[in-house]
């Protein structure tokens, strides 16, 4: 396959941004988890001394753990040809690896739902704890370092798109650090589910050959203990993904948060606050030579958007399976990656799009200026405190729907005000400058 051939624009378009993913969302890492599940079973069987694998049986099983290849990947496709079942021929494969004493203890007492449901869950650990999550949190300090540079820059507020009270910048962008921060501490609470269990989650097969071993500890110190996941105790043939789908619903609620931020930087680039680096070679539109737009925001909302729908329909069709099991699980499971991708792809837009920012404070001390209507809460605010017959209706009659008020109107009113002169300069020293609060340190 080529780039240009690609039906999705992950494995064309996109494929050289996303390549991290591919160890643990393509077929071949799909495969490869597989073989790592049946060979870390094997290890856990002979470690409660069921066989022996010392000497070259040890090393070649640990060498497909280490070292598993594309090319071995493609013979346990060739098998499945014959097989017409893809975890049998991860079976057949492992045993032509091993003696003829030891190749039935492959895939004991198991059905395919104890290796994907285990494989499956951890390489969707794996590939967010190595990949989408570093991206995440690369992206999260950026945002705490450009709230930190512009802690102190003032900026109208504006609420459904009036003139609201000023604030600053930075604290502007803490609200989505803060946010990001919450979002990440949920994620991280949910536990990365598996089911392991035989046939329909009671360890039959396993009970009917050795009724005197407790499967239930095996099965837990198996997945807890040495593949890091979280075992269900009662399970069907297949996890209920309730887990995964918090999971699930937790990056959704992220992407709404990236998709937010998004939205509010590409306004103010809209408003002039932000002129956007050029750079060389580039161009905005085919027609408009002075055109500069904001696609890096633009797109990363895109990616959010298809992200978060996959996301959406995983979390509310997976935990739904029809008494023991159905198959509809396994194409939708296929397709964790899609998701992960589009979410890489719009984090890495971000920063991107962060990165071309140049701020222009001229562009915000004039949108301030301009606005002196903001300090009327401070001074009916003040008003209020000094007892002020009807404050704030005082400063409705003055501010609302009369034009433009500049800081000459504005001070002119104090004089007329029946209140002391030291109270009369505490108001006119109010600018929408500096009428910005205060906020938690950061």
């Amino acid at each position: 396959m080529q780039s240009l051939t690609a039906i999705s624009p992950i494995d064309g378009r996109y494929r050289r941004q996303l390549e991290g993913l591919d160890a643990y969302f393509s077929e071949f890492g799909l495969i490869r988890f597989r073989v790592r599940i049946e060979v870390e079973y094997l290890f856990h069987l002979e470690q409660k001394g069921y066989l022996d694998l010392s000497g070259a049986p040890r090393k070649a099983l640990q060498d497909l753990i280490d070292n598993f290849t594309l090319a071995q990947a493609a013979q346990i496709k060739e098998i499945e040809k014959t097989t017409n079942h893809d975890v049998k021929a991860v079976e057949y494969f492992i045993k032509g690896v091993l003696r003829e004493d030891i190749k039935e203890w492959v895939h004991f007492g198991l059905t395919s739902q104890d290796i994907n449901n285990t494989a499956i869950p951890l390489s969707w650990k794996e590939g967010l704890q190595q990949v989408w999550m570093p991206a995440l949190l690369r992206l999260l300090n950026h945002l705490i370092e450009l709230g930190r540079e512009w802690r102190d820059i003032a900026m109208l507020a504006r609420t459904h798109g009036q003139p609201a009270s000023p604030t600053r910048l930075g604290k502007e962008f803490m609200v989505y650090v803060e946010r990001l921060k919450g979002q990440i501490e949920l994620f991280n609470l949910v536990p990365y589910s598996a089911k392991f269990g035989g046939a329909t989650g009671n360890f039959n097969a396993h009970y009917i050959a050795y009724p005197g071993e407790d499967w239930v500890a095996f099965g837990n110190s198996f997945v807890n203990e040495r593949l890091g996941l979280h075992r269900q105790q009662f399970t069907t043939q297949i996890e209920p993904y309730d887990n995964l789908a918090a999971q699930c619903d937790a990056i959704k609620r992220i992407n709404t948060i990236l998709l937010d931020l998004c939205r509010d930087v590409w306004t103010y680039i809209s408003m002039d606050y932000f002129k956007q680096r050029i750079k060389e070679g580039e161009i905005g539109s085919s027609a408009m030579p002075h055109k500069v737009n904001p696609i890096d925001f633009e797109n990363a909302e895109g990616n959010l958007g298809l992200a978060s729908a996959l996301l959406e329909h995983f979390a509310g069709k997976l935990p739904v399976s029809r008494l023991q099991r159905d198959l509809t699980d396994s194409t939708v499971l296929r397709n964790l990656g899609v998701p992960i991708a589009h979410s890489l792809l719009a984090i890495f837009s971000i920063e991107k799009g962060l990165d071309k920012l140049i701020l222009r404070p001229d562009r915000l001390q004039q949108d301030l200026e301009e606005n002196w209507v903001v300090v009327a809460e401070a001074i009916q605010t003040v008003l209020r405190r000094e007892q002020y017959p009807n404050p704030f209706e005082a400063l409705k009659a003055l501010t609302r729907g009369t034009g433009p008020l500049d800081r000459p109107t504005l001070h002119a009113f104090i004089d007329g005000l029946e209140v002391s002169e030291a109270v009369k300069q505490e108001l006119k020293a109010i600018t929408p400058h500096n009428y910005t609060g205060v906020t938690a340190a950061y």
